[in-house]
C-alpha cells in the first residue's frame, strides 16, 4: 500500500529538506491522496510526529506514518486513518534505520472545481499547513 510516490525517493535533494506527495488514504484525516509534503530528512523524531519511512518489507517504497513510540529494535508507526491499514500492526517495529525524517508542512493542490470567488478563498486559507506532532498522539494510538 503505496503512501508516497515513487518520484519523491529519485528526486530527492541532497539538501535537509524535500517534496514527497501522498498516496492513499492511510493518514485521513491529518493527510490526504494528493497532498505535498515538506520532509526535513536526518530530523530528530519524537512520539507524535509525522514521518516518512522505508516500508520493512519493501524498502523501494516510502511510506508516511505516525510514530507513536519507540520500541525495542526502532518505531511503532501507525496510520491516522485506523481503517486503512499497512502500518505497525500488519509488519511490526520499523528499524530506526528505515524512518527517513519527519513531515513539517502539507500542501493541498486546489481541485479543479474550485473555481467561486469563497472556494478559492477557502482553499487558500487551508491549503498551505506546518504538520505538527501530536503529542497526545502516541497516547492515543497505544489505545489501540
Amino acid at each position: 500500500m503505496p503512501e508516497l510516490s515513487q518520484e519523491t525517493e529519485r528526486g530527492r535533494p541532497l539538501l535537509p529538506f524535500g517534496p514527497a506527495e501522498v498516496t492513499g488514504p492511510s493518514m485521513v484525516p491529518t493527510l490526504h491522496h494528493g497532498d505535498r509534503l515538506l520532509v526535513h530528512y536526518g530530523a530528530r523524531i519524537r512520539p507524535g510526529d509525522v514521518v516518512v519511512l522505508r516500508h520493512p518489507f519493501q524498502q523501494d517504497l516510502l511510506v508516511v506514518k505516525r510514530a507513536a513510540e519507540r520500541r525495542e529494535g526502532g518505531w511503532w508507526v501507525l496510520g491516522d486513518n485506523v481503517y486503512a491499514g499497512g502500518d505497525s500492526t500488519d509488519y511490526g517495529t520499523v528499524p530506526a534505520e528505515l524512518v527517513l525524517g519527519k513531515v513539517r508542512g502539507r500542501f493541498r493542490p486546489r481541485k479543479a472545481d474550485q473555481r467561486s470567488p469563497f472556494a478559492l478563498v477557502r482553499w487558500a486559507l487551508s491549503a498551505v499547513r506546518p504538520v505538527l506532532s501530536d503529542r497526545s498522539a502516541s497516547r492515543r494510538l497505544r489505545a489501540r
